[in-house]
Parts: structure tokens; C-alpha cells; sequence
């Protein structure tokens, strides 16, 4: 969806602070944060790319105002009440311990080798970003679409986010990472020495 959290390639959002030894959590609730977060994921009641279309889904004024860990804790106030986790309140049996969590997140992740899945584009090709405006959750970033790039790399086979984040099946496909000129993205102004590279999906491209 196109959003405020697609913020690739915006000016004026301020500088970007660099902080020496910079702390892991800034206070201790983002820790509990980060940890309700893993228990929740852990339930397996939605999927990655659910929980970041419940951020996109954030009200632009939310969304900026908020800081990084008060939008999880927000989105998951939100997907706690809307999969009726609030309403019986009945504990877990047995209850879950960080073992378990580290357990279920890492389980049934398939493979990124996958032979039944062909690539439809090889390394060294030229590639153009679909200009597309999907309705629900995107990888594809606003700046790239309609631009020509050169695919560097297979990464091979994941979930195509757009389907999978609305519980529409997986659609397994092959991941690039596909170089960019800096002057095909940002024009004369920026660094004829310069790239980028994004990682796409088969269905976010087509031949240039």
C-alpha cells in the first residue's frame, strides 16, 4: 500500500542520529516490548508480514509520532484484540518459556532451496520494477517502481509478502537482489558511482 512508512527516498524528515555504543534498548519497556512481541509471534496466529501490514496500517499521524518500539507495542494491542485473545483470558498450557519461543519462530521455515520453483529471470539481466499500487501490504518500495536495474543475485525461494501478509497463501518465488543505478532512481543529481540494491520478488519485475 502506498503509506507514510514508505519513506525510501524522502527529504526533509530531519538528520539521522549516530549514537557510539549505542544501547540494544533505550529503556527497559522496550525490552518487554520486544519480548511480548516473540511470545505473541510464537502463538502463530498471524505471520510476519501480517504484523508489518498492521504497521503500515498505523494512522499517518501515528505513525510518525510514535516511536519504534511504541508502534509494536500499539500493532499488537491491535492484533491481540482483533484475534480475540482479550477475551477469555485463559492462560496457556503449558506455559511458554523463551525455549519454546525460540523453538516455534525458528520451526517450519521451508527452505530458500527449492528446485520446483524456477526462476522466470537470471543473474545479469535487465529488469524493469513493476509500477504497481497494490491496496494491501507491498516489498516493492515507491522509488523503484518503473526503473531498470541489473538482477546481481538469486537469493532464491521465500513467500511473496503481498499474498501472505492477507492470509492468501504463500505463492513461493525466487528473491533478487537487483542493482540500481543511484541516477536511475534519484536523477542527475545523485553519484554516477553510486547503487542501490533492493530485494524483489518475480512478481515485482519484468524484462526491461
Amino acid at each position: 500500500m502506498n503509506g507514510i512508512h514508505d519513506m525510501g527516498g524522502m527529504q526533509g524528515m530531519g538528520p539521522v542520529p549516530h549514537e557510539t555504543d549505542e544501547p540494544v534498548f533505550h529503556a527497559e519497556w522496550e525490552g518487554r516490548v520486544f519480548a511480548i512481541n516473540a511470545a505473541l509471534r510464537a502463538m502463530c496466529m498471524w505471520n510476519l508480514d501480517t504484523w508489518r501490514y498492521q504497521i503500515e496500517s498505523l494512522a499517518p499521524v501515528d505513525y510518525l509520532r510514535l516511536t519504534y518500539y511504541e508502534r509494536w507495542l500499539r500493532i499488537n494491542e491491535e492484533l491481540v484484540a482483533k484475534h480475540g485473545l482479550l477475551a477469555g483470558a485463559a492462560k496457556a498450557v503449558p506455559a511458554l518459556t523463551a525455549a519454546a519461543a525460540a523453538q516455534r519462530l525458528g520451526r517450519g521455515v521451508p527452505s530458500s532451496d527449492d528446485p520446483a520453483v524456477k526462476p522466470v529471470f537470471a543473474v545479469g539481466e535487465h529488469v524493469r520494477a513493476r509500477n504497481i499500487n497494490p491496496i494491501g501490504h507491498t516489498r516493492l518500495p515507491r522509488y523503484a517502481r518503473g526503473k531498470v536495474g541489473v538482477i546481481a543475485r538469486d537469493h532464491g525461494v521465500y513467500a511473496f509478502p503481498d499474498t501472505n501478509a492477507h492470509l492468501e497463501g504463500e505463492h513461493r518465488q525466487h528473491v533478487y537482489s537487483v542493482r540500481f543505478a543511484a541516477r536511475e532512481l534519484w536523477g542527475e543529481q545523485a553519484s554516477e558511482k553510486d547503487s542501490v540494491y533492493i530485494d524483489m520478488w518475480d512478481d515485482y519485475l519484468e524484462r526491461a
